[in-house]
């Protein structure tokens, strides 16, 4: 709760808010808190644990069809480690989601796999033209009930103060990402010739597999293409 930074009035869902542990904390910190959840059975025992808390808000549904909020909002929860892509996808895909920050509790394989910055992943490269990714701290197996297999990660998703690129070309953005790691080359995407002078110009080898390239080297890439365009 500390590393979430929360203030009074932010809205704050938790994703799969299980038996309501997080949720209670939330409460204690914000005003409006919304506590999805897919299993009817602990959905009942969220009304009756939140019963006149007017803080909470319990949600009946699947986090990956429920309409998100049209205003900004900060996410906090413990991601089930099986839905952690999907939900990111939810939250992520689509710039103009207007999210603000997102204190997640994954894997943390998977925490460090989007934190870092090269290799990166076709994902991690869409995402980070307007999220930046750190890992705020590890978190020991032995801290859950019942214990996972694995140790976790929380992982931060900042929105960039500045995007990278435009949320309206998001589309044309993918694309180009997605063609880039298909191919499993550069080259298809800007000439030889080319890509000598963008690799000086962003720091990169000409030669460089896409996933050598981080969230600002792709923007750069796709903003020399869509002028050529």
């Amino acid at each position: 709760m500390r590393a979430a930074e929360l203030r009074r009035d932010h809205l704050v869902l938790d994703i799969g808010a299980g038996a309501g542990v997080l949720t209670a904390e939330l409460a204690r910190r914000c005003d409006r808190v919304r506590a999805i959840e897919i299993d009817g059975d602990l959905v009942s025992r969220l009304r009756a644990r939140f019963t006149g808390t007017p803080e909470v808000e319990v949600v009946h549904g699947d986090a990956l069809r429920l309409p998100l909020p049209a205003e900004p909002f900060r996410v906090v929860a413990n991601v089930p480690f099986n839905g952690c892509t999907a939900i990111s996808r939810r939250l992520l895909d689509d710039p103009c989601v207007p999210l603000d920050r997102a204190d997640l509790i994954v894997e943390l394989d998977v925490a460090w796999k989007r934190a870092r910055v090269s290799p990166s992943t076709a994902l991690g490269a869409y995402w980070g033209a307007w999220y930046e990714f750190a890992i705020a701290r590890r978190i020991d197996r032995s801290a859950f009930a019942p214990p996972p297999s694995v140790d976790a990660g929380l992982l931060r998703v900042t929105r960039r103060a500045e995007p990278l690129v435009a949320p309206v070309e998001a589309d044309s953005y993918r694309a180009l990402v997605t063609a880039g790691f298909e191919r499993r080359a550069l080259r298809d995407l800007v000439s030889r010739r080319e890509l000598k002078r963008l690799g000086r110009e962003l720091g990169f080898s000409a030669d460089a597999p896409p996933w050598e390239l981080d969230q600002h080297q792709w923007a750069g890439l796709y903003r020399f293409v869509r002028r050529r365009r």
